[in-house]
């Protein structure tokens, strides 16, 4: 095992001296001896480009791509000391299921005791034991993909690469799986890089998660950072369901944000002189704005004594929706639409009128032009 480096790391699709299809540009960054990161975002993003480059089966178009101080630019997918578990399953048709998970092992010349209890091993963490003698034909998607990551997880390899590992799971066992496979990287100390599409299968394995955008990384940060930290518009709409609260605001010469609804006119404002010193430093006059909060910071209901720390907006109720477990409620402040996320079964009606809290401390602010993040709870963002 070692650490993955990429360092300024582009891919090109098409015919040379033509225009062809950026799928990445610029990539760079380093995932640690034993990290687990996930690269994230939506269709298109580059991701699986990302991961096929770090794995051989794609070219790279400029850019470096080291294991420990090993460049790995020029070999073969098979000299790469890289295991891969395909979206695809790729597995062997004319062999058995047990065959198959082994294969690897043996091409290794592994003792034939050792392989037979590495796959009994990883067979009983993804619960396929019961079709160690069946062929791949025979199987659902589901199992395919269970096949396919256990002959990835059962390899010694220096790096383990995993395209959306649990897709085809349903949602009981991906919850249960998840759980154990994080375990079982950590406890192998295995160096990991997943593609997934799913927030939720990010944060819950990842140590870190890389955001993509058009084949740019937008963030490399921990689940917690990318919250509540974001480093641009992008991230903050991306992470989080519900996504971030975010409108268009502009600082007027009274010292307060003024939100500004789809119509272009003022919805609601915000004082900032409970603010901070480091807001009063970069929010100056003039300068245009978009804020954001999210929806579970938002507190809904009769406020009673402002101790100055939040900043108070009245709204009208247009949804109350009770999910079980937690209240999203949809209020128009001003003209401008939120959401607003209780833990809790929130009594109030539709076109009720509602105080609106918005703690200062919850606060995000982003610039409108280059749309980096400026400050977060009004403390200023790491650049």
């Amino acid at each position: 095992m070692a650490s993955l480096s990429l360092d300024k790391v582009s891919k090109i699709y098409g015919p040379r001296r033509q225009a062809g299809v950026l799928a990445v540009r610029d990539l760079t960054m380093r995932i640690d001896d034993g990290e687990i990161v996930g690269l994230l975002g939506s269709s298109g993003c580059g991701k699986t480009s990302t991961l096929r480059m770090i794995a051989g089966f794609e070219s790279v178009t400029q850019g470096e791509i080291r294991i420990g101080d090993r460049r790995l630019n020029d070999l073969p997918p098979a000299q790469r000391g890289v295991a891969m578990a395909f979206e695809g399953y790729a597995l062997y048709p004319p062999l058995r299921i047990e065959d198959n998970i082994a294969f690897g092992l043996l091409r290794a010349r592994m003792p034939k005791a050792e392989v037979a209890r590495k796959v009994a091993d990883v067979a009983r963490l993804l619960e396929i034991e019961n079709i160690l003698g069946s062929y791949p034909s025979t199987l659902s998607g589901g199992q395919q993909q269970r096949v396919s990551l256990a002959r990835a997880l059962v390899r010694g390899a220096d790096l383990h690469l995993l395209d959306e590992p649990m897709s085809q799971l349903e949602p009981q066992l991906r919850a249960i799986l998840r759980a154990r496979i994080k375990d079982y990287l950590i406890e192998h100390k295995m160096t990991t890089v997943f593609v997934t599409h799913d927030q939720t299968e990010a944060i819950a394995l990842a140590d870190r998660i890389a955001i993509m955008e058009a084949g740019e990384l937008q963030q490399l940060a921990s689940p917690e950072d990318l919250k509540e930290k974001p480093a641009n518009l992008f991230v903050a709409s991306f992470v989080g369901e519900p996504p971030m609260n975010l409108f268009p605001a502009e600082v007027d010469s009274n010292n307060a944000i003024q939100v500004i609804n789809r119509a272009d006119e003022k919805a609601f404002s915000i004082d900032l002189d409970g603010a901070g010193d480091a807001a009063a430093q970069i929010l100056h006059p003039g300068r245009k704005i978009h804020l954001g909060i999210r929806p579970h910071r938002i507190r809904v209901g009769p406020v009673g004594v402002n101790d100055g720390a939040n900043a108070v907006a009245r709204g009208m109720l247009l949804s109350n929706q009770w999910l079980g477990d937690q209240s999203h409620l949809g209020i128009n402040v001003g003209g401008c639409f939120m959401i607003a996320v209780s833990d809790r079964d929130v009594a109030l009606r539709t076109d009720e009128a509602v105080d609106v809290s918005l703690p200062f401390g919850a606060l995000h602010v982003f610039d409108r032009d280059d749309e980096r993040a400026l400050l977060h709870g009004m403390s200023p963002a790491e650049a």
